[in-house]
């Protein structure tokens, strides 16, 4: 099967420039593609998985991708799909968050020396030089602005009005953004013999856009293509939680968190995200969604997605972690972890404070720490729980009535993990007040 054919399998083609051409067009030679990364901030996140996957997809099929972080647009904000101006972000920001969406790129893509060897770009190193008369003259000249006003991205917040508190409307710095990315383009074809944008399906005016101003400052032929946004069944966005967006970044996102997000994916979204997330044989995924028609309970398809993406993104040793930490939750006995990581597992789990001095001597009874953690509502309850068997520190059941907590019993630094029944959790945290 070609690139092509497998991309649109799998769900990964929106539009493009060319349908009738495009597929011979890849199949004739290695192509160089880009696809641009908004630096807003110092990690990617779920919604920037899609570019990364697509441009690994072509690398892997002989192409040379090229990952263009937008130095220069993030210093302005694409308009595309937004209702509001976006913060715009000074220098160092900028410059620090382009380092951390490097790091995670070469997760994804292949940086060696090769004849696919990926580039990784910062647009302001070719926009930054120009003046704005210069890049007015040279390059404005070729952009007709009733272009500009025809796309959606420009018609959708045009039509808002305008107020004194900038949420409304599109400023002129927006209104900009359209023509710098296009300029990008030109670039990286004149430069880099780049053929083929690839983008979001919001991203669609921005690259036609491209497209036509190549071919009037050099009379060239580019392509363009567009994957569909990630979103769930009901059309709202994937990637985002209670508590925020799903990371990239292990300190934003720990790989338990991440891992538990895709485990946690709905029946009706886990095949699209198979096909459009891992690199999974067509016939694995057919035979998971096969298991998932058989037996949805057992949740194979969500465990197989989890497993793949999290291997992805955070490598074996980060997949390993979030293994353990499910098992953990689950009941596996718990040792030699951090404070954060035992705050990650559970992070919805009582906690309660107490001082380090509790542990002293011959410790903190365990009637009474079952007490202290909400777990019993009286010593003669936490008795009970313990003769039934049905007590644990840290997922090892304590059967002495005697047993008391001590500083050797911590899980962690600071933290025990006390457990009534098979799911009723607490932490107790031994700790003074400064620490």
């Amino acid at each position: 099967m070609s690139l092509l054919s497998d991309l649109r399998w799998r769900g990964l083609v929106h539009q493009t420039t060319d349908d009738a051409n495009l597929e011979a067009w890849l199949e004739q030679r290695p192509r160089t593609v880009y696809a641009g990364f908004d630096p807003t901030a110092d990690s990617l996140h779920v919604g920037s998985l899609l570019g990364l996957i697509v441009l690994r997809r072509f690398q892997k099929a002989g192409h040379k991708p090229i990952a263009v972080v937008g130095g220069a647009t993030g210093m302005i904000g694409d308009p595309s799909g937004k209702s509001a101006e976006r913060n715009l972000l000074d220098k160092d920001q900028l410059a620090a968050n382009i380092e951390g969406m490097a790091a995670q790129m070469r997760r994804f893509l292949d940086f060696a020396p090769g004849a696919s060897q990926a580039l990784l770009l910062n647009n302001f190193d070719w926009v930054g030089p120009w003046s704005y008369l210069d890049f007015l003259r040279d390059v404005g000249k070729n952009f007709p602005v009733n272009v500009m006003l025809a796309k959606d991205s420009v018609k959708s917040r045009l039509g808002r009005g305008d107020d004194d508190n900038s949420s409304g409307g599109m400023s002129y710095t927006e209104f900009s953004y359209m023509l710098l990315q296009a300029y990008d383009f030109v670039h990286l074809h004149q430069q880099h013999g780049c053929e083929l944008q690839a983008g979001g399906s919001d991203q669609w005016g921005n690259i036609t856009a491209g497209i036509d101003l190549a071919r009037r400052m050099h009379g060239t032929q580019l392509y363009g293509v567009t994957w569909p946004l990630l979103t769930k069944s009901d059309g709202t966005k994937m990637g985002k939680t209670e508590s925020g967006a799903v990371w990239l970044s292990a300190e934003r996102t720990s790989p338990y968190e991440f891992f538990q997000y895709w485990v946690n994916v709905d029946d009706a979204d886990v095949g699209g995200c198979l096909r459009m997330l891992t690199e999974l044989t067509h016939e694995e995924i057919e035979a998971l969604d096969a298991q998932r028609a058989e037996n949805a309970s057992a949740r194979a398809s969500q465990k197989k997605l989890a497993e793949e993406l999290t291997r992805l993104v955070h490598g074996d040793e980060g997949l390993a972690a979030a293994e353990r930490a499910t098992q953990i939750f689950f009941g596996a006995e718990i040792s030699d972890l951090s404070d954060a990581q035992l705050g990650q597992i559970f992070a919805d789990v009582p906690s309660k404070s107490l001082p380090a001095a509790a542990l002293a001597g011959d410790g903190l009874p365990i009637l009474d720490a079952m007490v202290e953690a909400g777990l019993a509502k009286s010593k003669g309850e936490a008795r009970r729980t313990v003769q039934q068997g049905g007590a644990y520190l840290n997922n090892r059941r304590v059967s002495d009535l005697e047993a008391a907590i001590t500083a050797a019993d911590l899980a962690s630094e600071t933290v025990a993990v006390l457990r009534s029944g098979k799911k009723r959790y607490a932490l107790l945290r031994f700790a003074d007040a400064a620490e």
